[in-house]
Parts: structure tokens; sequence; C-alpha cells
């Protein structure tokens, strides 16, 4: 019956039929065995060219890129290489710095790989790049155009004459920005830290920002998640502890002063309406995004989901700061793969959890409920909306282990093996800070790691589960283990995005700081790059190296897994994040190379030539 549930849609039947075998030999008491799998290409070697690399038997074009019209009907301006496109322009336009984004087949009931929605993360803005003259005289026009760049693009992408294209104009073409009012909803909705003189209700937020990494549902929704959102809030006065603990202060972006929504000593409790997981209908583009508070407020780095033997989903969810956290997400009730309709609110009820490790590899999952695990009114937790809305605090009360950045999760929907990327943590073992713990075992990890766990009985429900670590990044060179790390094959740096394939690979992407790429131990790694590794041998292949300056990130495949998307984000990113507008092109000027234009994050399209699985 669960087989038959599970594949009544085509849509499901494509993205989940891994997960549908491993779930029958539970079901007959057995464990699926590990699948064999292989990498069948040959790695790149590490490049510092402002070029993107990849296996010689692999071709890659760019499907869009910043600027690039998305086909809103009536409404499809052309990017101006001098980047003075006008605020309303920009939002008609792909946004800035591509980052976390998935597939959805059209049409919905079908398992298409040539014709489908891509929904695209945008996670900030570089106000060097995006106005002819920089900062230069700050104005509301640039305020509104910075807050039109980011956010959400969807877009409808097809194969046409054998090669992926946009479809413009298209009816599900879509921009999400931070000014388009999104839905307030589960506990923490209409509760008094969400409530501002702008929104009495607390029921609806004006915007999204600092779309990270994203998630998806199996009826067919987009995860966008907020990640660091505090950057677009100012507090020139005393900072109340709730919003230091969230990293608001000074703030780096002015909205302020053209914004008073993010002046957060004004409007003190706008900060509490961001740092949530944000569910996007890409089919139904006049549906209202909605800002899901049960899965908890924080720097969210993705929500990856694992389906239960019952249907109970738990999302994996990591706060990407250096001595924050791992969670999951456990859906109070199964979804329903018959009536998507019915899945509309699933989000909203079940438990929030928090990881502890221990050093005999074992690990529990603490609840955040109010009265459990010490978050009681007594020690300042009024009720479940407070816990949610101060979910770092929640989870520093119940005792969770502090992590080295955790980052993206992926889980194999074979075997339910589930994995983390630590993306790295300078600050683990210095004086007055945790110090180095078998989780998290380098002082000074300046390369990151990633782990893996097991829940218990193999259900992503339980609250207990074993793990290890499954690489320590690093060079490769040299005798000292803060720099050598331990993992077989090529050598590589502080893991962000992960992305687990139908066949059991596990493609890791890297975020080395631009501050920080070719210059001391993290010269001979070059630019950020793509990584495949099967779990079983445990030797990384380098498969894809970024252009300079560049982030690799958002990879993901169709159904099929012939076609694979990803994102090249911040191209010629310069130290310090913010490019000199009288030079735009001083590191990178990919991907048109156009000696009057400026480098643009993009979503590129990779394809075998020979038009076979992708790593295979």
């Amino acid at each position: 019956m669960l087989a038959l549930r599970l594949s009544r849609r085509g849509f499901v039947k494509a993205n989940l039929a891994a997960m549908i075998a491993g779930v029958l030999e539970r079901a007959r008491g057995t464990d699926a065995p590990p699948p064999e799998v292989g990498i069948g290409f040959v790695g790149v070697a590490p490049s510092a060219d402002d070029a993107l690399k990849l296996p010689g038997n692999y071709q890659a074009a760019v499907l869009i890129a910043w600027g690039d019209p998305l086909g809103i009907a009536g409404d499809m301006p052309a990017f101006k290489l001098d980047a003075s496109n006008t605020s309303g322009e920009q939002e008609a336009q792909a946004g800035m710095h591509h980052d976390g984004m998935w597939f959805f087949p059209l049409p919905y009931d079908s398992a298409s790989s040539t014709r489908g929605l891509l929904a695209i993360n945008h996670e900030y803005v570089d106000d060097g790049l995006l106005h002819p003259n920089g900062r230069g005289t700050w104005t509301a026009e640039k305020v509104r155009k910075s807050q039109a760049a980011i956010g959400v693009s969807v877009v409808e992408v097809k194969i046409q004459n054998g090669k992926w294209e946009v479809v413009r104009p298209t009816p599900y073409a879509r921009r999400i920005t931070t000014r388009t009012p999104c839905a307030l909803s589960g506990p923490a909705a209409g509760s008094a830290s969400v409530k501002t003189a702008l929104d009495p209700t607390g029921r609806e937020v004006l915007g999204t920002c600092a779309n990270c990494a994203s998630g998806w549902t199996p009826w067919g929704t987009y995860l966008s998640c907020e990640g660091s959102w505090n950057d677009y809030f100012a507090n020139s006065g005393a900072v109340p502890p709730d919003q230091r603990r969230y990293g608001v202060g000074a703030g780096r972006m002015n909205w302020e002063k053209f914004d008073e929504r993010f002046d957060a000593e004004q409007h003190p409790n706008e900060p509490n309406r961001f740092g949530w997981v944000v569910e996007i209908d890409p089919y139904a583009p006049a549906s209202k995004p909605v800002k899901r508070t049960a899965l908890g407020r924080m720097k969210h780095a993705g929500a990856c989901p694992s389906i239960g033997p019952e249907g109970r989903i738990a999302f994996y969810m990591g706060d990407h700061e250096g001595f924050e956290y791992l969670y999951k997400f456990v859906t109070a009730r199964p979804y329903d793969s018959k009536r998507r309709w019915a899945n509309r609110d699933l989000l909203d009820e079940g438990t929030l959890y928090a990881a502890k490790f221990y050093d005999d590899g074992t690990g529990a999952w603490l609840a955040l409920e109010h009265g459990a695990n010490g978050l009681t009114e007594a020690n300042g937790f009024a009720n479940q909306a407070d816990v949610l809305v101060r979910t770092r605090q929640a989870a520093d009360r119940a005792g969770a282990t502090p992590m080295d950045r955790p980052a993206w999760c992926a889980v194999n929907h074979m075997t339910r093996e589930a994995f983390v990327s630590l993306t790295n943590n300078w600050a683990r073992g210095h004086e007055g800070l945790p110090a180095p713990d078998a989780a998290n075992p380098r002082a000074y990890n300046l390369f990151g790691h990633i782990l893996r766990w097991r829940e218990a009985s193999g259900d992503p429900a339980a609250t207990h589960f074993t793990w290890d670590v499954f690489a320590l990044a690093g060079t490769g060179e040299g005798e000292d283990q803060a720099t050598r790390g331990r993992f077989k094959g090529d050598a590589f740096a502080c893991p962000d995005g992960l992305w687990m394939g139908r066949r059991g690979v596990l493609w890791v992407e890297t975020g080395v700081p631009a501050n920080a790429l070719n210059e001391g131990s993290y010269a001979p790694l070059g630019n950020n790059q793509l990584l495949a590794v099967e779990p079983v041998a445990g030797v990384f292949e380098r498969f894809l190296v970024g252009p300079r300056g560049s982030e690799v990130t958002g990879l993901l495949m169709t159904p099929d897994g012939r076609n694979a998307f990803i994102n090249i984000q911040h191209p010629g990113e310069a130290p310090g994040g913010e490019s000199d507008p009288d030079q735009p092109r001083l590191h990178s000027n990919w991907p048109d190379f156009d000696p009057k234009g400026r480098p643009r994050s993009a979503t590129v399209v990779i394809r075998k030539r020979d038009g076979g699985v992708i790593g295979a």
C-alpha cells in the first residue's frame, strides 16, 4: 500500500524512487544493502583561472545570470552592462548571488526531465556591482534596488533544439523579494514577539532576505531558508541580548536609512520576523509565501527531508554560524501523497529538536518544547512561541552541542544515512570559547569537516542516533593534521553545500572565503570546487572548479540524472565582499567576459557529451 501511495504521482515517483526501496525493505524487517555505485569520471586539477572547468566529456552552459529577465509576461527588461537597471526592472530580473535551488517537473503530475521550474535563492547583494557608482550617495532608490536583488526567482526552463533554455514569457515566472508579502504561520504567528507597529497582527511579514540554502517537500513545494538576515538590520542604541544573540548590531547594508523596518532600535520585533524557513509553491505563482515558524528561527542552512516508514518527515537543518547547532523538525502526522492540498499546513505541527553529540559515537535529539529540557517560564521561556523565536537560546538551555558552522544536510533515501557539512570554525579552542570535542575534533578548524549519522532503527523520527566523522577536510599535504585532514582522494576545504544523488553519490560544494582563496594554507586548493564521493569507498573526486572568487553551490539534477544544475555565486568577489565600482572586473569577468560588463552570478546547466548519467 505504501508503494502504491508513493507512486501515485510522477513527481514523487521520480524524486523518491530510491527511498521507496529502502522503506519496503524495512517494512519486511530487514535493512536494504548499500547501493553499488561508482564514480565514472577522472577528477580535474585545482585551478585559479577565471573559468569553469569540468572533465573533458562534460559540457556546461549558462542558463540564467543575475539581471537576465525571468519571462514575467509583458515585463522582460534586458540586463545593462553598466548596472543602470532600475529597481523596477530588477524586480523582473534574476536576483544576485544565486544559492540554493530545486527543480520541479512540469506538469506537476509528470516525471519530466526536459521541462520544469527552477526555484532559485538569491542570498545577498554586492552594492559595488549592483549600482553604477556603488554605494556612492545612498538613496531610497538604491535601497529599493538592493531589496529587489535578493529573495527568490522562479523560472520555467525546458530543452529546446537539444539545449536548455529559459521559457519567456511564462505564467510561472515570479520574483519574491524583500517587499513581497509573506504569511507567518505556526506556533509563533500572532505572538507578542512578532507583532510590530506596521503589523499589529503579527501574521504578515513584508519580504524575505538572505535566502541561502534550500529544501523541498514531496508535495512539490520549495523551502527557501533565511540565512544571515541580521546583516540587513541595524541598531545604533543599546542592543538587547536577544538581538545580540542573533548578530544584530551596526548592520552593513544601510537599509534602515530609507526603510525604517530595518531599524532594530525603532522596531525591536522586526528582526524576529526573519530567520525562518519560507515555503513557496512554484506551481501557483499567485500564492503567498509562508514562513513556517514551527521549524525554528536561526541562520538557516537548508531543510533536507527524510521520509520515515510511516510517512512522517524529518527536515534536517544547520544554523550556519560558529558554535551553533544542528536541528531537525519532525512532522506530527504523515504527509498525504494522494491529496496535495492536505499537506498545506503540515509544517505547522511537529517537534523541533537540537542535536547532542556524545564522545562515544552516539547522540540524542533534544526536544525544544516548552516545559521540556529546561524550557520553562522560570528559565525565561513563556510559551512555545518564545521557544521558537529564540531557538538559539532554547538550544543553549537544552544542552545541544555547539558545532563548527553546520551548513547543508543530505540524506541517502535508500539507507537513510544522513550527512552535514561543518564549514569551518577558526575560533574553536580559543580562550573562553568551546574546546575541540569528538564531533568537532580540531582547534582553529580552518578547513571544516563532514559528519555522518544514522537514526535509531532507521527512523527519521527517532530521538537517538549514532554518528562518525566522515571526512576532515584539508590540503592533503604536510604532517600537521590541522591542515592535512583525514580523507581519501582530491583535497578540499570548507565544505558547504551537499546533495545526495539517487545513485547514492554524495556531492560536496566548497565555500572557502574570498579573502582567503589562493592565500596561505588554502593556496594549493585554487578556486572553490564541486566534488563527488561514494560513501562506502570514501574517495573524493573533483568534478568542477569554479571561476575566480566564486562559490559553488545549489547543485541538483533532473529525475533521470542526465542534467545537473549548479549555481556559481559571487564570481570575482573582492576580499571583504564589497566590489570596487570603479574596477568591477578586477578579480573576474565571468561569464560574459565583456570589457564593459561585470561579473555575474549564474545558474549553469551541465550535461555529459554522450547524454549519459552525470557522474556515472
